[in-house]
């Protein structure tokens, strides 16, 4: 039986990307709703109940409204909005995250896409703290660097209306409230807050995720081929995911942390650096923020539910 998808919000960045991914797909329909009701709550209403999973790409109150709409209880929803993702009842969209994660969204009714942002974190510490390599209560820093087109259609004709005088390397979020440190706090399992720095750069799309630890003052000093183990040991037993581990390697540099080198793809590579001498290490992770980082997750979390439907 062919599944209707309903993309409340088609037009924006994130309903775009996954409209292209569906397109060829001849196993579901596509339901679209009228330009000239978009805004039409009784309309929009209409196409949220008679589909069979409504993907959410608006704003947070937006998909709130959404999901109020919404007055059956076969309508399964996954929402890439913020406004969900730590809340109640709602299933976190990161298939690789645990072993059962997978499972999990397969039987839900509601699914929180991730942020772009937390995902490479998450994928490198929660498994570390799982493991017990890492404490929870281990002081956490995040850096990294985005394309512009994460900043939504008004980020992304600013930067192409300025062409080559767009600046190379823009730190934001300097107020230390990043909206997605909830869900990276929450779904890391730490128990403090972490300081998150990201940066935006004058690229499209594709990102890296930075997590450097300060490991001397841990009880145990885990050792960089010890949190590579682990690390492998996770997403080698999680089947059907698209987290892979690049080797252990000691070097100055590599061409393999290219911002931009899963672009147009759905997978994410972890990469782990260490100086066992000095007990750091450092943690990258390579991934789209348009892929795995968005409309890539929604409808890998899509597959899942169709999967699941009984």
């Amino acid at each position: 039986m062919t599944a209707k998808i309903f993309i409340d919000g088609e037009h924006g960045t994130t309903g775009l990307q996954i409209r292209t991914r569906l397109a060829e797909r001849r196993d579901l329909e596509v339901i679209s709703i009228p330009a000239e009701k978009r805004k039409d709550p009784a309309a929009r209403a209409e196409f949220l109940n008679a589909a069979d999973i409504a993907i959410l790409c608006l704003p947070d109150d937006a998909a709130r409204e959404s999901v109020a709409l919404i007055e059956n209880n076969t309508t399964r929803v996954i929402d890439a909005s913020t406004a969900h993702r730590v809340a109640d009842g709602w299933t976190y969209g990161f298939a690789e995250m645990d072993r059962a994660q997978a499972d999990a969204i397969r039987t839900a009714g509601r699914v929180a896409n991730p942020g772009c942002w937390p995902q490479g974190p998450i994928a490198f510490l929660r498994p570390l703290i799982s493991a017990g390599l890492l404490p929870a209560d281990l002081p956490v820093t995040v850096n990294g660097i985005s394309g512009y087109s994460g900043g939504g259609r008004t980020m992304i004709e600013d930067y192409e209306a300025k062409g080559e005088d767009a600046p190379e390397f823009m730190p934001y979020a300097l107020s230390l409230k990043h909206k997605h440190v909830p869900e990276l706090q929450a779904y890391s399992r730490l128990s403090g807050a972490p300081l998150m720095q990201p940066a935006v750069g004058n690229f499209a799309q594709g990102m890296l995720t930075a997590v450097p630890l300060h490991l001397g003052r841990l009880d145990r000093v885990p050792t960089g081929a010890e949190l590579h183990a682990a690390l492998a040991d996770h997403y080698g037993s999680v089947k059907g995911g698209v987290v892979d581990v690049a080797p252990l390697g000691d070097m100055e540099r590599t061409a393999e942390l290219d911002p931009e080198r899963h672009n147009g793809t759905n997978a994410m590579t972890l990469h782990v650096f260490a100086n066992d001498a000095r007990a750091q290490a450092l943690l990258i992770a390579v991934y789209d923020n348009l892929g795995k980082g968005a409309s890539g997750a929604a409808v890998q979390n899509m597959d899942l539910m169709l999967e699941g439907r009984g």
